[in-house]
C-alpha cells in the first residue's frame, strides 16, 4: 500500500497540452475514482501514473518517491484495462501466475498467490479452463486475479467494466469494492459512469478538458457540487437548470418565478434543482406534463415550468396525462445557485 501524490502534472503532444497542471493527493488505501466525460484526460493521467505515458512537466510520487522516470515494471504497480488482455492459449491459473514467473518466483510460492488469489476471487473451479470457456464476467475476474498476485502498492483500474452488461457491471462493481476492503490497496479507478464513481469511491476526482473540476467524497460532490459541471455530472437523471435572475421575489426566470433558499438576492444566477428534489405540493408552482414514464418504486416525469424543460422524479405514481398540469415545489434545501458569470457556487 502507499500513498500517490500528482503536483502540478501537465502533459502535452507537441503544442497541444492535454494535462493542464493537475494536483492530486491520494492517501494510503484509499479507493479514488477519475471521472468524466470521453476526452478529459482520465485515461491519460492513470498511464502516466502506471508509466505508460511520459510526464511533460510536475511529479507523480508513489509513497514518497518520484516516479517520473521509472520504468512501469519498477513502480509497483499492477494494471487492469477494459479488454482483459489474457492469453488465449494460457489457463486461468497460467494466467494468473504468468508475471509471477517472468519475475523468478519458486514453483511453490506462485501456485500459493495463484491459489490464493483464486480463493478470494470464486475462481478456483475454473483455474485449468482457458479464457474461451469464461463468461465476460469470469474473463475480468482472472485480468484482476493477474494483478492481485503480484501484491502490488497501488490497484490502476481502467474503465474495466465498460464491455459486461448493465447486470453484470453492478455485480463487477460491488466485488471489486469488495476486494478493495479485504485488501486495502491504495486504488485509482478511471470510469465515464457517475453511478461507478458514486457506489465505489471514497473518493471521486472530476475532470474536464484535462483540468480538476472538483474532488471530494461522493456525497459531497453530490450535495456542494462546486459549478454546474459538476453538478450536471454527479447525479442520474442529471439536475436541471434554469438561467435567469435573482431578486427579493425570488428567482425570476422567463415565465416562472421559482423560491429561493436564504442568501443572495441579486445578480444573474443560474438555478439548480435535482430532479429528486421536486415534490408533488396542493398548492406550488404550475408544471404542465410533456411525459410520464412509471417505474414501479418511483415516476419520473418530463414537465414544462413556465418555458422550461424539467425532469421530476416523484415517489408517488403520477397519473396526468401530456398536456395536463400539476402544482409542484422544489425542495428549498435542496436549491444549488450557480453565478452566471462565473459558473461558481453562490450558496
Amino acid at each position: 500500500m502507499a500513498p500517490v501524490t500528482l503536483r502540478s502534472v501537465k502533459k502535452s503532444y507537441g503544442a497541444f497540452a492535454t494535462i493542464h497542471g493537475v494536483d492530486i493527493d491520494i492517501a494510503d488505501g484509499e479507493f479514488v475514482v477519475l471521472v468524466g466525460p470521453s476526452g478529459c484526460g482520465k485515461s491519460t493521467l492513470l498511464r502516466m501514473i502506471a508509466g505508460l505515458e511520459t510526464v511533460t512537466s510536475g511529479d507523480i510520487s508513489i509513497s514518497g518517491r518520484v516516479v517520473n522516470e521509472i520504468e512501469p515494471k519498477d513502480r509497483d504497480i499492477a494494471m487492469v484495462f477494459q479488454n482483459y488482455a489474457l492469453y488465449p492459449h494460457m489457463s486461468v491459473a497460467r494466467n494468473m501466475a504468468f508475471s509471477l514467473e517472468h519475475r523468478g518466483g519458486s514453483k511453490a510460492e506462485i501456485t500459493e498467490r495463484v491459489n490464493w488469489a483464486a480463493d478470494i476471487l470464486g475462481l478456483t473451479p475454473l483455474l485449468e479452463r482457458f479464457p474461451r470457456q469464461l463468461s465476460g464476467g469470469q474473463r475480468q475476474r482472472v485480468a484482476m486475479g493477474r494483478a492481485i498476485v503480484r501484491n502490488p502498492q497501488v490497484f490502476l483500474f481502467d474503465e474495466p467494466l465498460s464491455n459486461l452488461d448493465a447486470k453484470l457491471r453492478v455485480v463487477m462493481r460491488g466485488e471489486i469494492k469488495g476486494l478493495h476492503q479485504r485488501l486495502g490497496v491504495t486504488t485509482v479507478y478511471v470510469t465515464h459512469d457517475q453511478v461507478e464513481a458514486m457506489t465505489m469511491a471514497d473518493k471521486i476526482v472530476v475532470m474536464n478538458a484535462g483540468r480538476v473540476e472538483q474532488c471530494g467524497a461522493p456525497l459531497e460532490l453530490y450535495d456542494r457540487p462546486a459549478n454546474p459541471f459538476v453538478a450536471g455530472f454527479i447525479g442520474s437523471p442529471a439536475m436541471n437548470f434554469i438561467e435567469g435572475r435573482l431578486t427579493a421575489n425570488g428567482f425570476e426566470a422567463d415565465g416562472v418565478v421559482l423560491p429561493l433558499p436564504p442568501g443572495p438576492v441579486s445578480g444573474d444566477a443560474i438555478y439548480g434543482i435535482r430532479p429528486e428534489h421536486f415534490e408533488l405540493a396542493n398548492h406550488g408552482l404550475t408544471a404542465t406534463v410533456l411525459l410520464v414514464e412509471p417505474m414501479g418504486s418511483e415516476t419520473q416525469v418530463t414537465m414544462m415550468l413556465g418555458r422550461h424543460k424539467v425532469i421530476g422524479i416523484f415517489r408517488e405514481r403520477v397519473q396526468a396525462q401530456p398536456g395536463a398540469t400539476i402544482q409542484v415545489q422544489p425542495d428549498l434545501a435542496s436549491i444549488h445557485l450557480f453565478d452566471a458569470r462565473t459558473s461558481q457556487r453562490l450558496n
